[in-house]
């Protein structure tokens, strides 16, 4: 395709650079906003602002990964992928730079967005390095890897950014940041990709659609990172946005719509098959923000990362498990199993901590959370191919896709996240109230409890309501995302079984019949 490189034969030492150099690329590309968003109360801490404001640091991050994937593919078709990765990894560079001497939070999202950017480019780059590393009949297995990698950069972050906060505080997490990029400059400047084709790409209308999208996903980011900490029904700047990003948005696709090559071509976009695959992701990233809501509940119960650490290795030791049984087993007839599968695995990860209690620490946890991680990072690599048929079909239709499955990964994991917050903020608000009306100093117990703490012992004795309100909230949490992902598993499964049995079947029958009558007149003629 314009804009791919070439798949020319390769030595075996020069496969392990491509995929040792893919590896770093595609971490590159997420594991520096993993960082910030694992680390959101310290940097909000050190850059004295309030809870409301630290948000706008990831929301950053999305409005821009999102935005750049629509005009990315046609800038690699005509000028090439390395010239738009070299440009934005020195910009990403010298924003990472700048922050160091001026810190502030204008600065800190000015490095959100220049990471953003370069994201984008550095998550394709990763998997046309690591494709390069497998002969032409596995490449299917580089690709699941290649887009597999970038599922780490959370359960690394969160394995050695404590370490990194040690080093100058937020300058320590920023001065690795910019060794990761330097890094990655490195590589891409010294182990290049084969050449491939280029066209002619770019149309006027396309920066059109681009000045219409790019703010209406903007807007809707912000809604989605800081709807649940302003709330969602007291800030009127919240309806504001939404109302500006649902106008910007439909008109971007009603451009696209009308227009004889279109950047996004609405028609595919809804057709049945790629809308499902649209929605099956979607879902697939709500329940995958179980695992934000396994860090909440460790946190009230006044955990802090240090005592986690062994939970991340793991989670992390789950996701390569699940990277790397999706790729050995990688074919287009198994893709409905593996996502399947992968579903039912996440639903049991779930439900086992559905019954957490004040006594739960993250030992009890190890099973559940190497379930969550090992499904989570299993789907996404079926995903993209499964999809990806379709675009070799139709190579028009890739800005399209690249598009959809940016937002239904990048902005799925805001939905999911808010979705979850908010859902716990409202059962802890439930259960609060009903632990709260049986504390009447009228029970003996409670008023034992009361005057063993002493002056201090009312509000020992609220705290106390409060943490158990939160851990029943988070079960609640645990159960609901257990039956959506239970729903979405269903789903999938009616869906391949129908595609099997009423839709399959009877196309086989009527091409045996056709072959049989085809052999019937060969033989007559013969005869």
């Amino acid at each position: 395709m314009p804009g791919s490189p070439s798949t020319p034969l390769h030595t075996f030492e020069k496969r392990v650079a491509f995929l040792v150099v893919g590896f770093i690329v595609a971490i590159t590309g997420g594991l520096g906003n993993a960082l910030v968003s694992v680390n959101l109360p310290y940097l909000q801490g050190s850059l004295g602002v309030y809870s409301a404001e630290i948000q706008w640091l990831p929301a950053a991050y999305v409005m821009a990964n999102v935005s750049m994937n629509l005009l990315l593919v046609k800038f690699r078709q005509q000028y090439g992928l390395r010239l738009f990765t070299e440009l934005f990894l020195v910009l990403y560079v010298v924003a990472t730079v700048a922050h160091l001497f001026v810190h502030g939070l204008g600065s800190a999202i000015a490095v959100r967005v220049a990471h953003g950017m370069s994201g984008a480019a550095l998550t394709t780059l990763g998997l046309y390095y690591t494709s390069q590393a497998f002969p032409a009949q596995h490449r299917l297995k580089g690709v699941v890897l290649g887009i597999g990698f970038s599922q780490l950069a959370i359960p690394m972050a969160r394995l050695f950014s404590s370490e990194l906060m040690e080093y100058g505080e937020w300058r320590g997490l920023y001065f690795f940041e910019l060794g990761l990029a330097l890094l990655s400059l490195a590589c891409v400047l010294f182990l290049k990709l084969p050449p491939g084709d280029r066209i002619k790409a770019f149309e006027k209308m396309d920066f059109v659609t681009f000045g219409l999208f790019a703010p209406g996903v903007a807007l809707l980011s912000a809604v989605l990172a800081l709807g649940r900490t302003v709330w969602w029904l007291e800030s009127r700047w919240l309806g504001y946005s939404l109302a500006g990003a649902i106008v910007l948005i439909t008109a971007a696709l009603a451009v696209e719509h009308n227009r004889a090559r279109p950047l996004l071509n609405t028609r595919w976009l809804t057709n049945a098959n790629i809308a499902r695959l649209a929605l099956s992701v979607l879902l697939i990233r709500v329940v995958q923000s179980e695992a934000s809501g396994t860090v909440g509940f460790l946190q009230a119960l006044g955990l802090n990362n240090d005592q986690m650490l062994e939970l991340w290795w793991i989670v992390m030791f789950g996701a390569v498990a699940g990277m790397v049984i999706s790729a050995l087993y990688i074919t287009p007839a198994r893709i409905p199993g593996q996502l399947i599968f992968s579903l039912a695995v996440m639903a049991l990860g779930a439900y086992l901590d559905s019954d957490a209690t004040n006594l739960t620490r993250p030992s009890d946890l190890y099973i559940s959370q190497f379930l969550l991680g090992f499904g989570g990072a299993m789907f996404v690599g079926p995903t993209f191919v499964s999809g990806f048929g379709a675009v070799i079909a139709a190579p028009n239709n890739l800005v399209s896709f690249s598009v959809m499955f940016s937002i239904t990964q990048t902005l799925g994991s805001l939905l999911g996240t808010a979705l979850t917050g908010t859902f716990q903020v409202w059962r802890e608000k439930y259960h609060s109230s009903i632990l709260v009306e049986h504390l009447t100093l009228l029970d003996p117990q409670v008023a034992a409890r009361i005057q063993s703490g002493g002056s201090q012992g009312l509000a020992s004795l609220g705290a106390v309501a409060t943490r158990e309100a939160n851990i029943l909230a988070y079960n609640d949490v645990f159960l609901a995302i257990t039956v959506l992902a239970l729903l979405t598993m269903a789903w999938l499964l009616g869906r391949y079984l129908w595609t099997v049995c009423v839709v399959c079947q009877p196309k086989a029958a009527h091409n045996a019949q056709t072959g049989m009558a085809n052999v019937s007149l060969n033989n007559s003629g013969s005869r």
